[in-house]
């Protein structure tokens, strides 16, 4: 009996643990209002509260970004909520988050946005194992009939799609 236990026991551990790594929260906006060139995987500097708020799904990117500054990256704007039972340990929401990349990355982030027309977006925030990561672009604004031919472009495509659908 004791056997049995221990592997159902193990059984549930890996079971929460597969649920626990597929935590990802996307950023609406971002592709929505801006085209992306290239995308970074960074690490956060974050403290026990915010990653228990970000596994609880209690976080938004909606408005993020990020800025270099001294050489060193910071991510703005990223919501994670206060974690509700936290003490008076608890974070602020709206802090500035320190980003981990290497230098390299830094360099030609910045490079690009010194050169003018692009901004460095978050776009989704996500666990890696058991570290948070933030996955940022080099991004440039879409005017407003930028996004009235990207939304054609969808239509016509959805159209093709149910042509297709219905001729087969």
């Amino acid at each position: 009996m004791a056997g049995d236990f221990s592997a159902d026991y193990d059984y549930m551990s890996a079971k929460s643990k597969e649920s626990a790594r597929y935590t990802e929260l996307r950023n609406p906006k971002a592709l929505r209002d801006y085209s992306i060139h290239d995308r970074f995987e960074a690490g956060i500097k974050l403290t026990g509260t915010e990653v228990k708020s970000i596994r609880a799904g209690h976080a938004q990117l909606a408005d993020a970004f990020a800025r270099i500054e001294q050489g060193e990256a910071w991510l703005y704007n990223a919501y994670i909520e206060e974690y509700a039972f936290g003490s008076y340990t608890n974070h602020d929401p709206r802090r500035p988050r320190k980003l981990l990349l290497k230098a390299h990355e830094i360099r030609k982030l910045s490079q690009s946005v010194q050169a003018g027309g692009k901004a460095i977006v978050a776009l989704r925030l996500y666990f890696k194992q058991a570290l948070v990561k933030v996955e940022i672009a080099l991004a440039t604004g879409k005017k407003l009939f930028d996004k009235r031919e990207d939304l054609k472009r969808r239509e016509q495509m959805m159209e093709a799609r149910k042509a297709l659908k219905y001729r087969r």
